[in-house]
Formats: structure tokens, sequence, C-alpha cells
């Protein structure tokens, strides 16, 4: 699935803009960020990838995929799960409200 933009979004708006193509597809679903939280976006699933951008607060991002990874400790709880919100973009599922402690989604290629 390709991405053609990324951008910070200043309100409750989705994070990520999809082609047209991908919307007669996909049906996504979009799930929260922590309230108050302005979430960083990696290169690949831990902490030790470099930050590609901040998710301004009150986003809601899709999840194209998850994967493990660094384990982190958040407001839902401490997991090694990345959720892949876009091309090269992953947040730790630790600050996204899946309402589930597991996969939510396919795991990444």
């Amino acid at each position: 699935m390709s991405v053609d933009r990324v951008e910070e979004v200043e309100s409750a708006e989705t994070a990520v803009a999809v082609t047209a193509a991908d919307l007669k597809t996909v049906a996504l679903t979009y799930y929260p960020v922590a309230p108050g939280v302005r979430l960083n976006v990696r290169s690949g699933p831990g902490t030790g990838y470099p930050v590609v951008k901040v998710l301004a607060e009150g986003v809601k991002v899709p999840i194209f995929c998850q994967t493990p990874g660094t384990s982190v400790s958040g407001p839902y709880g401490t997991t090694s799960i990345w959720d892949n919100i876009g091309d090269g973009q992953f947040v730790s599922d630790a600050y996204v409200r899946t309402g589930s402690d597991g996969y939510v989604a396919s795991r990444c290629g």
C-alpha cells in the first residue's frame, strides 16, 4: 500500500492520506492516540530508530500492519508491538487505543 504524503495534523483529523485506489480496496480503521500526547513517529519498530515526525495531540491513525520491536511503556500498558501507520512510519502500540493488548492487524511483511 502506498502513501502519497504524511503531514503533522493540528486537529483530531486523520494523520495519513491514502490514494483513492487504496480506499477502494481497503476499509481502514483509525485508532486514537492517547490524550495529551504528541507522539513520536519512527522510521522503524523501536526507540533506536530516528524520529521522522511528531503527531499532534488528538489525532487518529490507521494501522496497516503490526510488528514486534522495542518494548515501550505508555498509557495503554507495556508492549513490544509497533504499529505501521504509513510507509516507513511506526508508533508504539502502548500509545494507541486499539482496545486490545495483542495484535489487531496483520503482521508486517
